[in-house]
């Protein structure tokens, strides 16, 4: 049974696929620093596959701290979720996203190297390609000029591995680029808890209908695009970490050490931001005010997924509707609310 490391796995991202990884027999060791989460969704992990996962609360930046975690289990493989993830305040914060997201994942990739290798997955953002001239973007689309430091990070993180795999032949490596991951497990006993002010829209959704919030702002009226507000391409975040088990499984199947291989991970349906809302109230059977807002810094108009490479090679595609997750995303504020 092979054991993969997780960083940043008592996020949102990171807890769902320790519970897919589990579901397709699989160890799983979490590490995380907490500055962007708490356990709630690492026990919630926990109750759903009925195991005991091995946690170290621990900042993948430090290299000795991330060593004892290698001595103490027999690491095949890392998936890298480790990193701040806020366009705004990459702006705001750029010399912090640079320190943290470029330094542990230099160090993740020196101890597992240092530890004879392995298969890594890198968690990479549609952001890389930047507003592209032809949409629905392929994994040949050209990486844009980023439009902000978080973007830039992983760019240069994709450019770290392609070169590490390609000196370092115990190494192999596939990219996954995300779109827009939103939604909770069906179980409710996992979701997306973010601290202070959301970053991402559905939470702030979800905290208006709940009345934590008093208004959802939407970030832009005034695009170029049939209502005026962005497209996005939003995926079910159980679909999500559906791919990190099929990347893995791909490499584990290919044992092609020095092969670094990059794959979209969306629907390939685009939705506007309004659009989005508009379903929400819909599926759940509630208002939520809302107000037009000013563009935000950072923001593109318009970017969605062309999958079929993923389709095709790692026998994956999304399938979870969007009105089901908008469902789950609900039940899931609700049980956090105890509304």
């Amino acid at each position: 049974m092979k054991t993969i490391l997780i960083t940043g796995g008592a996020g949102y991202i990171g807890s769902h696929t320790a519970v897919e990884l589990v579901a397709a027999g699989y160890q799983v060791v979490v590490v995380d620093n907490l500055s962007n989460a708490d356990t709630t969704c690492l026990k919630g992990a926990e109750k759903i596959t009925g195991r005991s996962l091995p946690f170290y609360e621990i900042d993948c930046c430090c290299k000795e701290d991330l060593q004892t975690v290698f001595k103490k289990h027999p690491i095949d493989g890392v998936i890298h979720f480790a990193a701040f993830k806020a366009v705004g305040e990459s702006v705001e914060k750029p010399l912090m996203y640079y320190k943290n997201n470029l330094t542990s994942f230099l160090t993740v990739l020196e101890v597992l190297l240092e530890n004879g290798g392995g298969n890594i997955v890198f968690s990479s953002s549609a952001t890389v390609y930047g507003q592209p001239d032809i949409l629905p973007a392929t994994e040949d689309t050209p990486r844009g000029v980023a439009t902000n430091p978080y973007g830039n990070t992983k760019q240069i993180c994709e450019d770290i591995l392609t070169d590490a795999v390609k000196a370092h032949p115990t190494l192999q490596g596939i990219i996954l680029r995300y779109f827009n991951p939103i939604g909770a497990h069906p179980s409710a006993l996992m979701g997306e808890l973010p601290r202070g002010v959301p970053n991402n829209l559905v939470p702030f959704i979800t905290q208006t209908a709940a009345g934590v919030r008093d208004v959802l702002q939407i970030f832009g009226s005034d695009y170029n695009t049939p209502d005026g507000t962005a497209l996005r391409d939003y995926i079910d975040v159980n679909d999500l970490a559906r791919a990190h088990v099929s990347a893995l499984q791909k490499m584990y199947t290919k044992n092609d050490p020095g092969s670094c291989e990059i794959y979209n991970v969306g629907t390939g349906q685009p939705l506007s931001v309004l659009e989005l809302v508009q379903k929400f109230c819909a599926v759940n059977n509630i208002k939520v005010k809302y107000k037009m807002a000013g563009r935000r810094q950072g923001d593109v108009e318009a970017v969605w997924a062309n999958t079929s490479l993923a389709n095709k090679h790692l026998q994956w595609k999304a399938e979870v509707p969007v009105e089901e997750t908008l469902a789950r995303a609900w039940a899931w504020e609700k049980k956090i609310r105890d509304l």
